[in-house]
């Protein structure tokens, strides 16, 4: 059987997030870990887009993505929230001048993205 280029994508954001689940531990670090997490959302909402017919657009601003998928359906605030993890595509995605991400932003992060693939995942179930 022959996948749909959004199963496809939401594969991806599932293996993003177990990824990021996998949690800090000798030679990892969280900065990384948060990575995938935003990787997770992002390739969710592209997904999401995939499946409504869109193109999503080339960009890892999660304002953009949200932007796009309303003229689709509406956004709960819960997944607005998204947009916090923009700064981990590339802010601390390379050694560079920036704070250390805290477990607290860590544990955020892997939540927000666990919550956004889910609802991606309900979305595309339901239709």
């Amino acid at each position: 059987m022959i996948e749909q280029p959004f199963e496809i994508w939401l594969q991806r954001a599932r293996s993003n997030l177990a990824i990021a689940r996998t949690g800090k531990r000798e030679a990892v670090i969280l900065e990384d870990l948060c990575f995938e997490a935003q990787q997770a959302a992002e390739k969710a909402l592209k997904a999401l887009l995939l499946y409504f017919g869109a193109e999503p657009p080339r960009t890892h601003a999660f304002t953009l993505l949200l932007m796009q998928l309303m003229e689709y359906q509406e956004i709960p605030d819960t997944i607005r929230e998204v947009v916090e993890l923009t700064d981990y595509a590339v802010h601390t995605r390379y050694p560079g001048d920036y704070h250390p991400v805290s477990d607290e932003e860590y544990e955020r992060a892997v939540e927000l993205a666990a919550h956004v693939v889910k609802w991606v995942t309900e979305q595309i179930a339901t239709e």
